[in-house]
């Protein structure tokens, strides 16, 4: 299932040469899953508490850069996630200019991994997160 988040690229994300700093990228990609989350009808407050029963850290991350973004840009950053175990799963994220599709400025990719914020210690993925991962939304109108 792929999700799409539309905005603008603000002043305070960019750097002293006007474009998007490099680490803010990866915001801009948390930013969208954030969205798909909830799309999903997934409660942002508890998946992200630190008292929940579960933790999703992510453990690995890349990124590309092929075009400048500035200030003022509207952007679409398109996300796919992929389940790659019981416990993991990785998301790539596409950012194309708003108005062309086709003009592709970034690409990145998370990867994350299941655990017990208590034990620390690997375990399967919420049913929550895997009808997330089917694009299923929840049952009470996500």
């Amino acid at each position: 299932m792929a999700f799409t988040l539309r905005r603008v690229i603000r002043f305070q994300e960019t750097d002293a040469a006007g474009v998007v700093y490099f680490a803010n990228l990866l915001a801009l990609c948390h930013e969208a899953y954030e969205a798909s989350l909830a799309h999903a009808g997934i409660a942002l407050k508890p998946f992200f508490s630190t008292g929940g029963n579960i933790a999703v850290p992510i453990v690995h991350t890349s990124a590309d850069f092929y075009q400048p973004m500035y200030c003022g840009d509207a952007i679409a950053v398109t996300l796919t996630p992929q389940q790659l175990s019981p416990h993991s799963f990785e998301i790539t994220y596409v950012v194309t200019a708003a108005d062309s599709p086709e003009k592709v400025l970034a690409k990145a990719l998370t990867r994350h991994v299941c655990i017990s914020p208590t034990a620390r210690a690997r375990q399967p993925l919420t049913l929550e997160l895997s009808r997330w991962l089917k694009g299923e939304q929840e049952a009470d109108g996500g």
